[in-house]
């Protein structure tokens, strides 16, 4: 699998990126709900989320992708009657920012190292606690980590 495009998080209002799909598992619990498009190799879930944690709480902010109905995806066709921001009351698991320079490349899903992980564990929508990661130091002349969605996504399926 390629590396991934991630998602973003605008945590204390600065956008950072995301390497962790909370959506994933909104999604998962209807299986015959809305289905997404691939549209590159680097995007396999076929979509791109925007995230905001405020007071604690995690939020869905934005959304774009292609529908396998061949439509484009928004938070307002995923979730009517919320165009602006969705609670995430769905999701528990524990957010992954990276931070610093890259370490070492993996050209697998969000298999990359960078010097710092900072996570973030959210229970029922809500931020519980949080910790950082020290994994080392970048060799000299390593990239700075490209930030939120640096890479160009096309905008229809790859055949």
């Amino acid at each position: 699998m390629t590396a991934q495009i991630e998602e973003t998080i605008f945590v204390d209002g600065i956008p950072v990126a995301l390497l962790t799909n909370p959506l994933d598992a909104f999604l998962e619990r209807f299986p015959d709900g809305p289905r997404f498009e691939s549209t590159s190799t680097a995007l396999w879930r076929g979509y791109i989320g925007k995230w905001e944690l405020t007071n604690s709480r995690l939020y869905l902010i934005e959304l774009s992708g292609l529908l396998t109905t061949g439509s484009e995806a928004s938070l307002e066709t995923i979730f009517p009657g919320y165009p602006d921001r969705v609670f995430a009351h769905w999701y528990t698991g524990t957010l992954r920012i990276p931070k610093g320079r890259q370490i070492k490349y993996v050209h697998m899903g969000y298999g990359s190292e960078f010097e710092i992980d900072h996570f973030i564990r959210i229970e029922r929508g809500e931020a519980v606690t949080s910790w950082v990661r020290e994994n080392g130091t970048a060799p000299d002349g390593a990239p700075d980590y490209y930030g939120p969605a640096a890479m160009l996504v096309p905008p229809k399926p790859l055949r």
